[in-house]
């Protein structure tokens, strides 16, 4: 009878144990599988959305910014002058994001003489307000439009940025400040920004104490990749920003794509293009994203319905990764307003 009761006692154990075992091979096959960095599909994500929607981190992306020219004519004849104009159309969905990062094409400032082709770049200082209104976080000022007005109105546009908490990247007073990483730190993840541009002059690049741009070349690519591993070091999510390519090619060159995926391959998460002024893919490439351009965000190129349209990219974070990347279309109204249609 003893015995029948130790039988009986032992089975019971074994039953309870089972459950406890099953349980542990699942575990170990999450892990497992579970990928090391941000995830697979545009739109997908390896993670169930209600184990991180408390505590992700909403980044927002889009390409070329120009408030003179045509778009300057428009906020003065359809805006009262107002540059908050621009913006008015997408501005309710400018308030979703904890980041917004732009490139912004050319300096805001009154100084200076131009020394730029006639497709020269300078917006009033007052154009400082459309953006602070829209929320941007971070602009790129590397880009071939930064010197339009000579290396004092580059200064004048730091200067204004960043008394209105705007942090640009790119450029600088001198060659630490154009290639360091800018960093903010969003419920508790670090979120890190670089940027470089191939376009304009060689001597644009910044100096030891000479203000310039973060520009590079074919023969940069090496010791960029060691600034982008040390920076990786400092944030949990390193984004690159890239203004290169060839205007109005729907497909990445040869520099956008070598370049890119030197950048993921050194650590960058994802790595942010424009100056083609049109929509080129986004792609995942080895753990980490690469928009080639995101094209127009406000820009007065009424010429073609290629240049009418860009990109937002919504990219969520969680848990010191990208877990989702979205890309969203939008379009341009006839006053160089985008909108979602």
């Amino acid at each position: 009878m003893r015995k029948m009761k130790r039988i009986f006692t032992f089975i019971l154990i074994l039953i309870g144990f089972v459950p406890i075992l099953t349980g542990l091979v699942w575990l170990d096959r999450e892990v497992l599988s579970a990928p090391e960095r941000g995830t697979a599909s545009l739109s997908s994500n390896w993670l169930n959305q209600d184990d991180y929607k408390d505590s992700e981190i909403v980044i927002f992306a889009v390409g070329d910014i120009v408030l003179d020219r045509g778009v300057e004519y428009m906020i003065d004849k359809k805006g009262g002058g107002n540059y908050r104009f621009p913006f008015l159309k997408i501005a309710e969905d400018l308030e979703e994001p904890d980041v917004l990062f732009g490139n912004l094409e050319g300096p805001i400032s009154d100084q200076g003489e131009k020394v730029g082709s006639i497709y020269s770049f300078r917006m009033e200082p007052e154009a400082i307000e459309g953006l602070k209104y829209a929320g941007f976080d971070f602009l790129s000022l590397a880009n071939n439009h930064a010197f339009d007005y000579q290396r004092i109105a580059l200064e004048d546009t730091m200067d204004n940025l960043g008394e209105a908490g705007i942090d640009y990247v790119g450029a600088g007073f001198d060659k630490g400040e154009a290639f360091s990483v800018k960093v903010r730190k969003v419920n508790n993840t670090k979120i890190g920004f670089l940027a470089y541009t191939n376009l304009g002059a060689a001597g644009w690049q910044a100096g030891e104490e000479r203000t310039g741009l973060a520009w590079i070349d074919w023969a940069d690519i090496d010791w960029v990749k060691d600034t982008i591993r040390d920076a990786k070091e400092e944030v949990d999510v390193l984004f690159v920003s890239l203004h290169a390519g060839w205007e109005y090619s729907p497909e990445p060159n040869v520099f956008q794509q070598e370049f890119s995926k030197a950048c993921i391959e050194a650590g960058a998460d994802m790595v942010l293009g424009h100056h083609p002024h049109v929509i080129q893919e986004v792609e995942e490439y080895e753990g980490g994203w690469i928009a080639y351009s995101l094209g127009n965000f406000i820009f007065d190129q009424g010429f073609s319905e290629e240049t009418m349209k860009g990109l937002l990219l919504e990219i969520i974070v969680a848990n010191g990764r990208i877990v989702e990347v979205n890309p969203k279309e939008f379009k341009l109204s006839e006053y160089f307003q985008p909108y979602f249609p």
